[in-house]
């Protein structure tokens, strides 16, 4: 196969990715250059060494189930590729995915604080790629605010600075435009009635929900390794799993094994249409 068909394998799961576009990233994403699943999932595939997954976004007291799946894939993607994950977030996720996963726990809410712990993380390992997934950003004012507008930059350690200071590739991924990396189209978020986050990466994916953007890149990068992986049962497995610790939906507030307000299957089914998608193409 050669790339032309590769970037329209892409592209067909890029759209079916923002089908819904009930927060405009259909619209929002159609600013980014075509291929930017199939470039992240290459980033993923060179990357040997540690990498960095940065995820969480604050629900009152607790945290949502949206963004920490996804991290959850795509930790266990790396490890099969033989890289070096270690997932970065809040106490209260770093707390419930401990258990399983290497984490290390974010508390610093101030810029300069951040950068210190960054230098100081970085010099002890340092990345060979930084994923962000659903990780509040800041806007211009330097706050971070939800979807409602409201502050919650109290209850999120500033984590800017892990892709600011990162030496290497860096991935983002979003769905409403306040998450870290959705600098990238600054352009079009302007026109949105929200408080944009201004930070930049150097791919960024976008879906209707974060977690589908990486289970996608989980997919679609085990398929151009000639590897096709269950990834559906294991997607419902940690969502529950997230629940138990304390999880919400982020858009009902319900203690749900959801993703922001989509009835409970509707991972499972973006998981097999990417598949038909993968399935009708092979690398060769």
């Amino acid at each position: 196969m050669n790339t032309p068909d590769l970037l329209t394998t892409s592209q067909k799961i890029e759209s079916l990715l923002v089908t819904h576009n009930h927060r405009g990233m259909a619209t929002a994403g159609a600013s980014l250059e075509p291929g930017y699943l199939l470039r992240a999932a290459r980033l993923i595939q060179a990357s040997a060494g540690r990498v960095y997954i940065l995820t969480g976004f604050p629900v009152g007291d607790t945290f949502e189930t949206d963004g920490p799946a996804g991290a959850i894939s795509l930790y266990r993607l790396c490890e099969r590729l033989g890289s070096d994950p270690i997932i970065l977030s809040d106490p209260a996720v770093t707390t419930a995915l401990a258990a399983e996963f290497r984490c290390h726990t974010l508390t610093d809410t101030s810029t300069a604080g951040a950068r210190q712990s960054a230098t100081a993380l970085f010099k002890q390992a340092p990345p060979a790629l930084v994923i962000s997934i659903e990780r509040p950003g800041a806007a211009q004012d330097g706050r971070c605010y939800n979807m409602a507008g409201d502050t919650i930059s109290a209850h999120s350690a500033y984590s800017e600075a892990y892709l600011e200071l990162a030496n290497c590739p860096t991935i983002a991924i979003g769905d409403g435009g306040n998450e870290i990396g959705m600098g990238n189209l600054m352009g079009a978020l302007s026109h949105f009635d929200i408080h944009p986050a201004v930070s930049t990466c150097e791919e960024l994916v976008v879906a209707d929900v974060s977690n589908w953007a990486a289970y996608a890149l989980c997919l679609i990068t085990d398929w151009l390794n000639g590897a096709r992986y269950c990834l559906a049962d294991d997607v419902q497995a940690d969502l529950e799993h997230l629940v138990s610790q304390g999880a919400v939906d982020g858009v009902t507030g319900h203690a749900t094994a959801t993703e922001d307000g989509f009835a409970e299957q509707s991972a499972q089914r973006l998981i097999h249409d990417i598949h038909t998608i993968l399935a009708q193409d092979t690398v060769t």
